[in-house]
């Protein structure tokens, strides 16, 4: 089957578009490359563009008129930065994915996998969730993507699209075939923090000790990137089954391991990897940050037939091999 993958030079996004090559498929990827790499787009077919610019989507189903589906990864994720700039995070994230959905239904498109995220979750006492459990976005980031679904759940409801949300829980890892990874030159999450300090031989710092989990860290749910990917590979071979129309319109999966580990359990994880072992010291939460979650939900391995395969310490082993070899892939972030 033929793909667009809008994000498709992010992290996440060439990630699904690796796995679906490797699976005999082939991905069209649209990135106007604010966070991602034309290097994780070589050898693949690729628009430069904004999904907001009516042009570029016009050329892309010109030429692309097999397109079957729709992958929706474009989006800014960095919570502290939305705390910052909430209007451009608003606009980049929920004006332009209105302006690219009414474009898609004018093409024919009846098929769209949306990226969202579980960090629009108010966790239970655990801190696990399901996709029924109560919505609690804490930051600008995650409130655009409540934004995003009710928008896309009203318009399912009104036009011929369909719609599938994935909730990602805390994705890590790199592609195993280290075709890609974390672009990004200073990662904002965890894992990529860790290996950060690791490289630099400096501290990790704990954003938050403070958290009602049963270390005071934030509890996460991290899931291989490349599980992830499986998982879009899942979703559009059974999109249909799952979504066939009528009052079936709109679904929620959650994508996550299904256990929950704090950040202190992960930098005992990473430092049973490493050698000399990254020493750890703590400092306040950070703006918007939440004490975070993880699914207990089936939904995925009922209706996707999935469920992630690879570890923690798998996740940890390939984000090492990546980082260590980045540079050579992306120069401009070497050293």
């Amino acid at each position: 089957m033929k793909v667009l993958i809008a994000g498709g030079a992010g992290f996440i996004g060439s990630t699904v578009a690796s796995y679906l090559l490797d699976s005999g498929h082939e991905p069209v990827i649209l990135d106007n490359l604010a966070t991602g790499r034309r290097e994780f787009c070589e050898g693949r077919t690729f628009y430069e563009g904004d999904i907001a610019d009516p042009a570029i989507l016009d050329q892309i189903f010109a030429e692309h008129p097999d397109i079957e589906t729709v992958v929706h990864c474009a989006a800014l994720i960095v919570v502290p930065e939305s705390v910052e700039r909430p209007v451009h995070y608003y606009r980049e994230n929920v004006a332009k994915t209105l302006e690219f959905v009414d474009h898609l239904i004018a093409k024919g498109v009846t098929r769209l996998v949306f990226s969202s995220s579980a960090a629009i979750y108010e966790p239970g006492a655990d801190f696990s969730v399901d996709e029924d459990s109560s919505v609690m976005a804490v930051s600008p980031y995650a409130r655009t993507k409540v934004i995003v679904e009710q928008m896309l759940a009203d318009i399912a409801a009104a036009t011929p699209l369909r719609v599938l949300s994935l909730r990602y829980f805390n994705p890590i890892g790199a592609d195993p075939k280290m075709r890609s990874g974390l672009q990004v030159a200073s990662p904002s999450h965890a894992l990529g923090k860790l290996v950060e300090a690791h490289q630099a031989g400096r501290t990790f710092e704990v954003t938050g000790v403070d958290y009602p989990t049963r270390d005071g860290s934030g509890i996460r749910d991290y899931v291989h990137v490349w599980d992830l990917a499986a998982a879009h590979l899942r979703a559009l071979e059974v999109f249909d089954t799952i979504l066939p129309g009528g009052s079936s319109r709109y679904l929620v999966v959650n994508l996550g391991t299904g256990t929950g580990t704090t950040v202190l359990e992960l930098v005992e994880a990473f430092n049973k990897v490493v050698d000399p072992p990254v020493p750890v010291g703590t400092a306040a939460r950070r703006a918007g940050d939440s004490a975070g979650a993880y699914t207990r939900s089936s939904r995925a391995a009922e209706l996707l037939g999935w469920r992630a395969e690879q570890s923690v310490e798998e996740g940890i082993r390939d984000s090492l091999t990546w980082f260590a070899q980045r540079g050579q892939m992306l120069p401009d972030l070497a050293g």
